[in-house]
């Protein structure tokens, strides 16, 4: 009699078992999906920039270690992001897929970045922010409409042809028409970099 039962409760608890068996590799694929459709921080946490800073401008520079214009615009990053930071939340963004978290630590220590840094394999923020070249900005207003999305400023005419100071400002611009909610007169320029690769 006794023994007889044992067979009826085991087949429940196969059960329960096949199904937090299931349960977890569900978790972990919807865990892997969220991941894919995100920029993530370099602790690899998925992070979605403009939800993270409610009522703030965002601005997203789109750079890339080796990229020598990129590297030149480190002292103009920096110096924007200290005058603003009060008014606008500033983000490296990292779009290389063969750029990893140990080679971004390195770039943000060469070049003094104090920026949080995100990477964009999957360019889930370069699609959003129309980005094809590094360096290139995007600048979200308040509401998070992308108002802006360009070069830095016109220091380079050409790759390898630069000016010796630049004649127009084009991300200072847009980031002051952000916070005082003017318009600009143009919303996007063309910038001269580094292509970003594997771009659909």
């Amino acid at each position: 009699m006794t023994r007889g039962r044992y067979p009826f409760r085991a087949f429940p608890l196969a059960l329960i078992l096949s199904a937090i068996f299931a349960f977890s590799l569900f978790s972990m694929s919807v865990a892997s999906a969220l991941t894919q459709s995100r920029a993530t921080d370099l602790s690899g946490n998925p992070i979605d920039p403009l939800k993270s800073s409610p009522g703030k401008i965002v601005i997203l520079i789109f750079v890339r270690t080796d990229c020598p214009i990129s590297n030149r615009y480190a002292p103009t990053i920096q110096h924007l992001s200290a005058q603003y930071s009060q008014n606008a939340s500033f983000f490296l963004v990292y779009p290389a897929r063969t750029e990893f978290t140990a080679q971004i630590r390195k770039h943000e220590s060469d070049f003094n970045y104090k920026l949080p840094a995100l990477r964009d394999p999957n360019h889930v923020l370069v699609k959003q922010s129309h980005a094809t070249i590094t360096p290139e900005a995007a600048v979200f207003d308040a509401n998070h409409h992308l108002i802006y999305h360009g070069r830095i400023d016109d220091l380079y005419q050409d790759f390898g042809r630069a000016r010796s100071a630049p004649t127009t400002h084009e991300l200072d611009d847009a980031i002051r028409a952000a916070i005082s909610g003017k318009p600009l007169a143009t919303g996007t320029a063309p910038a001269v970099g580094c292509y970003i690769s594997d771009l659909e």
